[in-house]
């Protein structure tokens, strides 16, 4: 390893343990009092840590949430806003603070606040921090892109995904704080609505929430594990959502949950305005009565695009619901493909917009963030095929129709990166599925769940035995993925630890994968595998 690279690791490790210790706090004598109302603390206002995210060469969106008391109504504040300072510098003592401003903190958004700060410069790294008088929050550690024009050597992404509170600990947050990362990539279920005793390591706070304030305390449970807030504070995050944020098997304005069928709307809208509340989003995504957009575009110099999509708000119900609710089941191949072939996944704007994207875009890599698996995973069982209706398996029009277009138009160096099946996969994407006369068009990963429990491991090698285009998959345990991005490569490196995921757990490397530019399909990388992140 290059004594550089060293030192950065070195420096991201210690920085990770102060933010999940709660040490790494700014100056107080650097904040100038102002002209607002000020509340006395018993408790620390930034319970809830910071975060960052949205990385363009320009700027980022810096995030906070004044919670003195989290799971007490308004969070511990009476209904009044506040205003705060915030600052963003070249370094972490901010002895070099290049931009700096005020924001109010409302309480009809849970006094959470958004900044999107411009005007850095492209492809640096920042500290920011936010100030209410004499408080300081953590100090938080971001980067913007690369300018447009730039041409980066390596883009590397933590892809994460199904974090259930209840069922392990935020080990893999650990080790992706301490990474030497450009940003974080989730892709689903960051909070969970349900509940399962029989794997229960640690509470949720109460029953499956249905109203603002208990999805406030939701998001508030788990914003305040140490380890997740470290994640947020040492790098940018890029996020999609999937289905737990709100109801497990939702589809669009319909909800699984046939005692819920009267108000799931009111439940859904109230999850999304929680969800906007506790994580770094734009302030144009304020979630209103049309719903709230997710999907955005973003790039890192003229190496790779990003597509970051939402499988959920607007897809088509799943085949063979009933008459009052939605959801997903194990339904005959047979069955699926003769449903509508216009039902669709991501809504027919979206995937509109993303089909005109990806046959606009001149960079090397074209990576796209979703909620689940693309390629098939259905199991062969006493001669009939059962896929779930819940996945791409069971809207394989739209599959066609994106994989199509890829192959239409010969686009080169697709990969779709996906969570939500808790298991690490590696997968060929062809336009008839499992067929090895077609030619693979693109190249999919999958990163396992943080800490959210996986198939059986029989069940889960049925998958793979009934599904060629497979090449791996891995159901037993927990963890994350990382996706290290060159000029002619592209390396998948599925890291992991036991079920259920321990505090003191560690990580190691269960397989790695590799992408050469210009050849679709994942192979599998022999070399000798490493025991630590780096």
């Amino acid at each position: 390893m290059h004594a550089s690279r060293r030192s950065t690791l070195q420096r991201l490790s210690a920085l990770a343990l102060m933010l999940a210790a709660g040490r790494l706090r700014s100056s107080e004598a650097a904040a100038p009092r102002l002209p607002h109302w000020r509340p006395r603390f018993e408790h620390d206002p930034f319970t809830l840590g910071i975060a960052s995210g949205q990385p363009r060469p320009d700027s980022v969106v810096l995030w906070t949430r004044l919670a003195p008391q989290p799971h007490a109504p308004g969070g511990g504040l009476p209904p009044l806003p506040i205003r705060l300072r915030w600052e963003v510098a070249d370094d972490d003592r901010f002895a070099r603070v290049v931009r700096r401003g005020e924001v109010i903190a409302k309480p009809e958004l849970g006094h959470s606040v958004r900044v999107r700060v411009q005007g850095l410069a492209p492809g640096r790294i920042y500290h920011y921090r936010f100030l209410l008088d004499a408080v300081a929050s953590p100090v938080g550690r971001t980067r913007t892109a690369p300018a447009p024009d730039a041409r980066p050597d390596r883009l590397t992404i933590a892809l994460a995904s199904c974090q259930h509170y209840e069922q392990g600990r935020y080990v893999a947050h650990r080790e992706i704080a301490a990474s030497d990362v450009d940003l974080v990539l989730f892709v689903g279920d960051y909070i969970y609505d349900s509940s399962n005793p029989a794997f229960l390591l640690r509470p949720h706070e109460g029953p499956p929430p249905q109203t603002l304030d208990e999805y406030r305390a939701r998001h508030a449970t788990y914003k305040l594990d140490a380890d997740l807030q470290a994640a947020h504070a040492a790098h940018p995050w890029l996020l999609c959502w999937d289905d737990h944020e709100v109801r497990n098997d939702y589809a669009g304005e319909r909800g699984s949950d046939p005692d819920e069928a009267g108000r799931f709307l009111a439940i859904r809208q109230a999850a999304y305005q929680a969800y906007f509340e506790h994580l770094p989003l734009a302030l144009d995504q304020l979630p209103g009565a049309a719903g709230m957009r997710m999907h955005d575009h973003w790039t890192w110099g003229q190496l790779a695009e990003l597509w970051t999509l939402d499988g959920r708000q607007h897809r088509s119900e799943q085949v063979g619901v009933d008459p009052d609710a939605v959801g997903g089941r194990l339904i005959s191949e047979q069955q699926v493909a003769r449903a509508d072939p216009r039902r669709t996944l991501l809504g027919v704007a979206q995937e509109r917009w993303l089909h005109d994207g990806l046959a606009a875009s001149q960079r090397r890599w074209k990576l796209i963030g979703q909620g689940t698996q693309m390629s098939p995973s259905g199991i062969e069982l006493m001669g009939r095929r059962l896929v779930s209706s819940d996945g791409w398996d069971g809207y394989p029009a739209a599959r066609e129709r994106l994989l199509g277009h890829i192959a239409e138009r010969r686009l080169e160096d697709v990969v779709m990166l996906g969570g939500d099946v808790h298991r690490h996969v590696a997968a060929n994407l062809r336009l008839r599925p499992n067929d090895p006369r077609s030619p693979p068009v693109a190249s999919e990963f999958v990163t396992t769940s943080i800490t959210s429990r996986g198939l059986a491991t029989p069940l889960n090698d049925l998958i793979r035995e009934s599904n060629t285009d497979i090449l791996h998959a891995r159901s037993d345990s927990r963890g994350y993925a990382r996706i290290e991005v060159g000029n002619r490569w592209l390396h998948f490196v599925a890291r992991e630890t036991a079920f259920p995921a321990r505090d003191q757990a560690t990580l190691k490397t269960q397989v790695r994968f590799t992408i050469e530019t210009g050849r679709a399909g994942p192979q599998k990388d022999s070399s000798e595998e490493p025991t630590s992140p780096a």
